[in-house]
């Protein structure tokens, strides 16, 4: 069944739990040529609930292009638990999750809690605008992560791609801010 729910939709992104996210990208450039990379510090988001129950979670990010995926390397800022931490203890690090862009998030969590796979995090970056994280652990050795393609998402998915487009390895680790 699970095979099933990701051969819907193409994975838009790979996502690395790093404690260092722009060593992890500066290593990623060198080692894969990717890039260059965005960096969202401490990524606000208006609610959080971790395995349903309410959770603080600071995070930061890094985007970058790698061939026809996005990359992303995720630091967690603040200690408590996280999906991030449900994966990794203090200290350790790797491949996190993978992302897909589906039409109506609500019904592709229904169907991935019916395949036996729990929302682990419900997280808002603005009220409604939010994403899922469905634990496929101990099926796929990482978690699914799901979003809705509204106009703020795509458009970081824009930026990210069009600037690898031309990426001469001038100015590698750029910001931007998550609102």
């Amino acid at each position: 069944m699970l095979s099933a729910l990701l051969e819907q939709r193409p994975v838009r992104q790979i996502a690395y739990f790093v404690p260092d996210i722009v060593a992890a990208a500066k290593a990623h450039m060198a080692a894969f040529g990717s890039g260059p990379f965005y960096i969202a510090d401490h990524i606000p988001l208006t609610l959080s609930l971790h395995r349903g129950q309410p959770a603080e979670l600071d995070h930061s990010s890094a985007y970058g292009q790698w061939g026809e995926v996005m990359v992303e390397f995720v630091q967690q800022n603040n200690d408590g638990p996280s999906v991030f931490r449900d994966l990794y203890p203090e200290g350790r690090q790797g491949m996190h999750h993978v992302a897909l862009i589906v039409d109506d998030i609500k019904a592709a969590v229904q169907r991935f809690e019916e395949a036996g796979h729990e929302m682990a995090l419900y997280a808002e970056v603005a009220p409604g605008v939010g994403f899922a994280m469905m634990d496929c652990v101990d099926t796929l050795g990482h978690f699914v992560e799901l979003y809705e393609p509204t106009p703020p998402l795509l458009a970081v998915y824009d930026i990210v791609r069009s600037s690898a487009r031309d990426f001469d390895g001038a100015d590698p680790i750029r910001h931007f801010t998550v609102t």
